[in-house]
């Protein structure tokens, strides 16, 4: 054997040992692009819209809200279905969807009006809908309700108190007047559901005394605890509900480092971690547990899609994360991160799928095909497109 045939076999062997390589023999998701034209694609939600049993995709594009019709079948055409548009004179920037009246059908609200540089002027920068249903065929157009607005509203979640009752969580990027994140601070606005949705629905602001705050998770225990991850500036802290309200509980998830996107998940059945893109809009993955902190990648370039969930069957979960510019090594896209040991501190990264261009503005995950295993959907903001990645695990 020659010496160049030797170098060009010990290329080929260090190919294949490479995780890239494995995880094409060994993939655990499958890319269908199901909407090529979408504007930004600001946020993603899930459930199901018209009360089939199957799980519908729901996206707040630039000036219109979209159904994406679960066809009960993987690899179908999933119609795209326009229930609002132009409800602001600015972009929409968030969704939230949930069924929290026992009818198997989602209720919908919508954050808009997205002018991030405008913290002074309410009536420039901040809007928040419901929509309420057309009677019979939710394919039509919804009428959307005006709530109570701050500026800056940029993330919002249906959460499910104690007592069982469902509020609407809405919390803006900045608060009002803020300049150079620094100022007044961030009011979250939790709202009561009326009876009457067309009527006034009341509300409780929560100064939460963090500035810049980004994206924040419900974090629900069934009877014993109702609490908000909110993760800013600042870094991640608590909020709790109690018989006076939301409130700030003192306790931070990660305090000292500045976070974007905020998840929650479980190393174990009795531990748990805070997943953190570091810092807002950064480069930076990180686990965060009660002892450590593990950089698991700094290669994001402007980090903005993040999923914590038990994908494998592991019994502990997996993170799914996204970034929607090109970095230093002209990637982007979504990367799949498994833990390997006990404490967080250890986990292999994967390219969750290399055929499909994908510049993540949002990433969410849901069971779309009814077999048990979550799936992944992401929405691409310079790659203009929607995609299903299909969990491919035996």
């Amino acid at each position: 054997m020659t010496e160049s045939t030797m170098k060009k076999c010990i290329h080929c062997i260090a190919l294949l040992l490479t995780p890239m390589f494995l995880l094409a023999q060994n993939s655990f998701f499958k890319a269908q692009i199901i909407d090529k034209k979408v504007s930004i694609g600001y946020g993603l939600a899930t459930g199901d819209v018209d009360g089939d049993g199957l799980t519908d995709i729901l996206m707040a594009d630039k000036t219109e809200i979209v159904w994406y019709k679960n066809p009960g079948t993987q690899n179908g055409d999933w119609p795209r279905i326009v229930i609002a548009r132009d409800l602001t004179p600015k972009d929409n920037v968030c969704i939230a969807a949930r069924d929290i009246d026992g009818d198997g059908k989602v209720e919908v609200a919508i954050g808009a009006q997205w002018a991030p540089g405008e913290t002074n002027n309410p009536k420039e920068s901040g809007a928040v809908f419901y929509l309420i249903p057309p009677t019979g065929d939710r394919s039509q157009l919804w009428k959307p309700v005006k709530l109570h607005h701050e500026v800056t509203i940029h993330r919002m979640h249906w959460v499910k108190t104690v007592d069982g009752e469902f509020q609407l969580a809405v919390l803006p990027l900045h608060g009002l007047g803020n300049a150079n994140n620094e100022g007044t601070p961030v009011n979250m606005i939790v709202f009561d559901v009326p009876e009457n949705k067309e009527g006034e629905w009341k509300y409780q602001l929560v100064n939460t005394g963090m500035h810049a705050t980004h994206n924040f998770q419900p974090m629900e225990v069934p009877g014993r605890l109702s609490g908000l991850a909110v993760g800013g500036k600042h870094g991640v802290q608590l909020f709790l509900n109690g018989a006076e309200g939301w409130a700030p509980s003192g306790n931070w998830f990660v305090s000292g480092y500045g976070s974007g996107e905020v998840r929650m998940g479980n190393i174990s059945k009795t531990e748990k971690f805070t997943a953190t893109i570091e810092p807002m809009h950064g480069n930076m993955l990180v686990v965060n547990t009660k002892d450590k902190r593990t950089v698991l990648t700094d290669q994001l370039r402007q980090g903005h899609g993040l999923v914590s969930a038990d994908f494998l069957g592991q019994g502990r979960d997996q993170i799914a994360v996204g970034w929607r510019e090109k970095n230093a090594k002209g990637q982007m896209g979504v990367r799949f991160f498994v833990g390997q040991n006990n404490d967080g501190t250890e986990w292999k990264e994967y390219s969750i799928d290399d055929t499909v261009e994908m510049a993540c503005e949002d990433l969410v995950a849901a069971d779309l095909d009814n077999d048990g295993k979550l799936d992944l959907i992401a929405s691409g903001r310079a790659s203009k497109n929607v995609v299903i990645y299909w969990n491919q695990r035996k």
